[in-house]
């Protein structure tokens, strides 16, 4: 039974960890990454599907719940104004099975800073 309980923390604690709340903040020296907003999906590293509720992110596959307060994220983001300011380009989709990484090689250094 012991062991049960502590196999069940250890997956809720590893989903927590691999959600993607995110906080929008007003300056970029507070973000964790700078994201600039694509006109076309195809120039995208990330399709990004915001969700209504927290419960509703599913691990790190772009489905991005925004929260009012900084300690309640994940990361936090800061959306610049030109494309080569940012760390991260996103395209926001109308439905959530079209979210999802376009290049691998972001999804695993986020992976890694959403761990930390």
């Amino acid at each position: 039974m012991k062991n049960t309980l502590a196999l069940l923390a250890l997956l809720f604690l590893s989903q927590s960890l691999m959600s993607q709340r995110v906080f929008q903040t007003n300056a970029d020296y507070q973000a964790d990454y700078n994201v600039f907003e694509v006109d076309r999906d195809y120039k995208a590293d990330l399709l990004v599907y915001k969700v209504d509720r927290d419960y509703k992110v599913r691990g790190n596959e772009g489905l991005w719940y925004f929260t009012d307060r900084e300690y309640q994220a994940d990361f936090t983001i800061f959306m610049v104004d030109r494309e080569y300011q940012a760390d991260l380009k996103v395209f926001f989709v109308g439905s959530d099975y079209r979210a999802g990484w376009r290049q691998n090689s972001l999804k695993n250094e986020i992976d890694l800073l959403i761990q930390q």
